[in-house]
C-alpha cells in the first residue's frame, strides 16, 4: 500500500524573508525611488513660498529732508530732475532799442535782459544813464535815453509821483504801480465802482489778484484820500 502524500513542511519565516529579497529585481528597486524623488520634489513644488510681487521689486521713492528743512523725493534709482514753475512778468520796452513794445520775461529779468529781448540798444542808446541791473516788475515800462538826451523821469523806473490816491487815481496812473498790470488795475477800478471809495490801503486786498506781497511793493507810493 502506498505512501501517503503528505504536505510539506512550512517554511520558516527567514526563508520567506530570502525568497522575497530574491524576488526583488533592481529595475523595481530604481522605479520605486525615482517615485518617492519624484513625490518629494512635487511636495517641495507645493509647499516652497511664493515668489514676491513684481511692485516690491521696483524702486521706492524716498522722502529726504535737507538741512534748510526742505522735503524732496529722491528714487533709489535715479534722482529725477525738479519741477519748477516758471512765473513771467509783462514788462515795455522804450526808448534807444532796436525793437521797442512789450515783451514777457521770466520773473526776476533784469533791465538788462529788457533790453536784450528788444532787440538791444540803438547806436544812439545812452546806456549809462541806465540801472541795467535794476530788476523789473510786472507791467514796468523801461526807457532807455539817446545820447544828449535830457535824463528826467523817463529814464528812471516807471511810477506815478508818490503819494497817489487810490480813489482818484484813473486805469493808466494805477497801471504805473509796480506790480499792477492792466487787469489788476482795471480791478481796482472795478472794486471802487461796487463798494465804493476806499477807506484804507489795506482795503486793496480785497481785490482780486493783490495780495500782501504785491501790495506792499507799492505801499508807500499811494494813499487814500
Amino acid at each position: 500500500m502506498p505512501d501517503l502524500l503528505r504536505p510539506e513542511p512550512r517554511p520558516s519565516w527567514r526563508a520567506r524573508a530570502q525568497s522575497v529579497v530574491a524576488g526583488v529585481s533592481l529595475a523595481r528597486v530604481a522605479t520605486g525611488a525615482g517615485a518617492v524623488l519624484l513625490l518629494a520634489v512635487t511636495a517641495w513644488w507645493l509647499l516652497r513660498s511664493p515668489a514676491p510681487p513684481v511692485e516690491r521689486t521696483l524702486p521706492v521713492a524716498r522722502s529726504t529732508t535737507t538741512a534748510a528743512g526742505v522735503t524732496s523725493s529722491v528714487s533709489v534709482a535715479s534722482t529725477a530732475a525738479p519741477i519748477t514753475t516758471v512765473v513771467e512778468v509783462m514788462v515795455q520796452a522804450a526808448g534807444a532799442v532796436v525793437a521797442p513794445g512789450v515783451y514777457r520775461l521770466p520773473l526776476g529779468a533784469r533791465v538788462q535782459d529788457v533790453i536784450t529781448a528788444a532787440g538791444g540798444p540803438t547806436g544812439a542808446a545812452n546806456l549809462q544813464a541806465v540801472a541795467l541791473a535794476s530788476k523789473v516788475v510786472d507791467g514796468q515800462r523801461v526807457y532807455v535815453p539817446a545820447v544828449g538826451e535830457a535824463v528826467g523821469t523817463e529814464a528812471a523806473p516807471p511810477g506815478p509821483s508818490p503819494p497817489l490816491d487810490l480813489n482818484q487815481a484813473t486805469l493808466e496812473q494805477l497801471e504805473a504801480l509796480p506790480g499792477v498790470g492792466p487787469t489788476t488795475a482795471q480791478a481796482i477800478i472795478d472794486y471802487r465802482g461796487r463798494h465804493g471809495p476806499l477807506s484804507s490801503v489795506d482795503d486793496l486786498l480785497e481785490v482780486r489778484g493783490i495780495g500782501p506781497a504785491k501790495l506792499d511793493g507799492f505801499r508807500d507810493l499811494v494813499t487814500v484820500g
